[in-house]
């Protein structure tokens, strides 16, 4: 592997990450390596009978200030720069330091120990110093020295020959393990400093790791991946599979944000009696269907009603866990998606053998989970805060002479927990806990209400209507009323607020302000 004439050749051993680093330092030591090495790795290794020399007895320093020095000496950095001709090997000769051939190293877990909510000294001490040092002189001296950061890549080492490409794409591996881990730590300073900006610094890093590989994008002719950022964990991302297709790029979107929805409205709605349960129907991003009830099977099943025809071929979230007889209630609908916090062994056993295609998902955890919203430009990117306004959160004012009803109040708050997650220009009407018209995506405000109206029908009867943002005139509440809508929630704000409040009172409609836009592109 290195035709150095120096014997024998030697590797040094200082991961975090110890999978399989036992066997590799004995297969490394049963082809006459010499093993350096450090702290717990050390400890590990020569547990398990394989001979090791610690740094300290190279360095002739032993490890300081709790560990945090160790391997920052020109013993170890002269033995690992030192390029293999005749007059580096000469300096390092003369001042008795060998050349290091092999460096193996992996980081303290810095984005782990952020991600379970440690606390800032924790945090701060599990910041790696000499790792990236060593990585970095590794990788820049890759002609002559291996460098290795993740397990996967231990194999590579025991060959024969290792080519100039092979170690240069390792040196390149390398240099990306250091550059995300610098962001990371970059991220959680600036997030969590009262001088600095908390979200959005002037230079923001994406650490960006391949989660999922998928057949396609949104269309058979774009690539597609899934990335995890940082060392976030997801619902979606980490789902775990329990029967069905693989999952797909448009999938992951939209059970994503079938998820999100409902997630908030179970935890907005778990105080109320009769709303346990949390269904959401979602297609191409948008709810179709959202209902609450008692059991699973109820929610489904309400949810459904709400749009057939649309939910046909959704995705649906379910807050509660689906047994068999929720499961059975989805026998008539084909679906691509079904995600719940459990699935119980029968309902599972049931979809795998009557509905063979449906994706099965149990949530994952959700932990450091960024507070970025990001989307793509030409050349660039939109970087927002997520809109995780909550209910509780806002002061809604009753700004017309009648007051909702107990019931409107519910119903309001239900309809603005799914308006705000639905695309722009987005109106909802709901009654009793279950959405009975939807309009989302439309580019007029007027045009979302006539579609919800529509979809509606008679159910409008005594339903509320919610708007992510304000109305500029009156048309939206004279059609409502014509409807036989009751209640409006909605931001306020406009020039003609005194205009729409005066139709409201005129019509004998109920009308909230929220004083919160929930605006979604």
């Amino acid at each position: 592997m290195n035709d150095a004439p120096h014997t024998p050749r030697r590797a040094l051993l200082s991961v975090s990450d110890k999978t399989g680093v036992v066997e590799f330092a004995r297969q490394l030591a049963q082809r006459g390596w010499e093993i350096l090495s450090t702290g717990g790795t050390y400890q590990s290794i020569v547990e398990a009978g394989v001979a090791a020399r610690q740094v300290s007895d190279v360095t002739g320093f032993p490890e300081m200030l709790d560990g945090r020095v160790k391997t920052l000496h020109p013993a170890v950095h002269g033995g690992i720069l030192a390029r293999r001709e005749p007059g580096h090997l000469e300096q390092l000769e003369q001042h008795g330091i060998g050349t290091i051939d092999l460096v193996c190293v992996n980081l303290y877990p810095f984005r782990e120990t952020v991600a379970r909510g440690a606390e800032f000294p924790e945090v701060i001490e599990n910041i790696d110093i000499g790792g990236p040092a060593m990585i970095r002189s590794a990788a820049k001296n890759h002609a002559g020295v291996l460098v290795l950061v993740d397990p996967a890549d231990y194999p590579v080492a025991l060959q024969d020959e290792v080519s100039p490409a092979e170690r240069q794409r390792l040196a390149a591996k390398a240099y990306r393990h250091t550059s995300e881990y610098d962001a990371a730590i970059t991220a959680y300073l600036e997030g969590t400093s009262d001088e600095l900006p908390t979200a959005l610094p002037e230079q923001l890093a994406l650490n960006l790791t391949r989660a999922a590989q998928v057949r396609y994008g949104e269309n058979p002719h774009q690539p597609g991946a899934i990335y995890r950022l940082g060392a976030a964990q997801g619902p979606v991302l980490d789902a775990q599979l329990l029967s069905g297709k693989p999952m797909s790029f448009n999938n992951y979107a939209d059970a994503d944000a079938a998820w999100a929805l409902c997630e908030e409205l179970s935890e907005q709605e778990a105080a109320v009696p009769g709303h346990e349960a949390v269904c959401v129907a979602v297609k191409h991003a948008n709810p179709c269907g959202v209902a609450l009830a008692q059991s699973a099977r109820a929610a489904w099943e309400r949810a459904r009603d709400a749009d057939t025809l649309s939910v046909f071929g959704g995705v649906v979230a379910v807050s509660r866990p689906v047994d068999l007889d929720a499961a059975q209630a989805m026998r008539g609908t084909f679906l691509e998606v079904l995600i719940a916090p459990e699935v119980s062994p029968e309902a599972v056993a049931w979809f795998t053998e009557k509905k063979p295609d449906l994706r099965v998902l149990v949530v994952g955890p959700a932990a450091g989970v960024s507070r970025l919203d990001v989307r793509p430009l030409t050349g660039g990117f939109a970087v927002q805060e997520r809109d995780s306004r909550p209910w509780d959160d806002l002061c809604p004012e009753v700004v017309t002479g009648r007051e909702p009803t107990e019931q409107e109040w519910l119903d309001l708050r239900f309809a603005w927990a799914t308006v705000k997650h639905a695309r722009s220009n987005a109106v909802v009407l709901a009654r009793g806990g279950v959405t009975v018209g939807l309009g989302a995506g439309a580019v007029s405000r007027i045009w979302a209400a006539e579609r919800a109206v529509a979809n509606a029908g008679e159910l409008a009867q005594g339903a509320v209507l919610a708007s992510e943002a304000f109305f500029p005139f009156d048309d939206v509440v004279r059609l409502a009323a014509g409807a036989g809508v009751r209640a409006i929630l909605q931001p306020g704000g406009a020039k003609r607020d005194p205009e729409v409040i005066a139709a409201c009172n005129e019509l004998g409609l109920s009308m909230v302000f929220t004083g919160s836009r929930h605006f979604k592109h």
